[in-house]
């Protein structure tokens, strides 16, 4: 397994082999026309498994797409999980949704993103998706995969994107996350066993009665 290091050299190698080829194959192109993050502003922290995810989504949702609604929180997101929609209205409209029902929309589509476990929400001034926390798409694929909702041939090419960035670890995380729980779980459950077997069902103990004072 590559570690964080390696991972970090395999991409500067791959940023310094994508600059000979464009030099062989896009000689003089006009900077101008080109966008380099270390130059231009507006860019953006997303996972590179993103667009599988939008399509395990979309065939989640026939009819109802919510994969782009994903991609458009990525976006959006300040380099963190955690995004405050002050603006729905802005939000549905990147998303692509016009009209008077655009905002209703847009929240059917984050219902859809919430029941799916692509991310979660609390309520704030603006309704129910005004906190929304952005959770890792490769666990929620994962999840779908469990679930049997996520064709065998679809999976194996999410897997195969993973072992190509470095990112099987997340799979393993979520394994070992899942087997701490359920630690927890069997501990309570054994502790309740424990507690009843020391307490058994006993008939409570009727009170006496006072005896009546004597008639003088």
């Amino acid at each position: 397994m590559a570690t964080q290091k390696q991972t970090r050299r395999r991409r500067l190698n791959m940023t310094e082999r994508a600059e000979e080829q464009m030099k062989i194959q896009f000689p003089d192109y006009p900077e101008e026309l080109l966008w380099r993050r270390s130059r231009n502003h507006g860019f953006a922290t997303i996972p590179r498994p993103l667009p599988l995810a939008m399509q395990a989504i979309d065939a989640q949702s026939k009819g109802q797409p919510a994969g782009h609604v994903l991609l458009c929180l990525w976006i959006r997101a300040p380099d963190h999980p955690l995004l405050t929609i002050d603006a729905p209205a802005a939000f549905a409209t990147e998303a692509g949704f016009e009209g008077e029902r655009a905002v209703d929309t847009w929240r059917r589509r984050m219902r859809t993103l919430r029941d799916l476990g692509f991310i979660d929400a609390k309520k704030g001034s603006t309704g129910d998706f005004h906190y929304v926390l952005l959770l890792n798409p490769n666990i929620g694929i994962e999840k779908l995969k469990r679930a049997g909702k996520v064709q065998t041939s679809f999976y194996g090419r999410f897997r195969d994107r993973l072992i190509d960035i470095g990112a099987e670890r997340d799979i393993t995380d979520y394994d070992d996350y899942l087997s701490e729980i359920a630690k927890v779980e069997e501990k309570t459950t054994a502790k309740a066993k424990a507690a009843k077997a020391v307490r058994p069902n006993a008939e409570p103990t009727k009170k006496r009665s006072k005896p009546k004072e004597a008639e003088k």
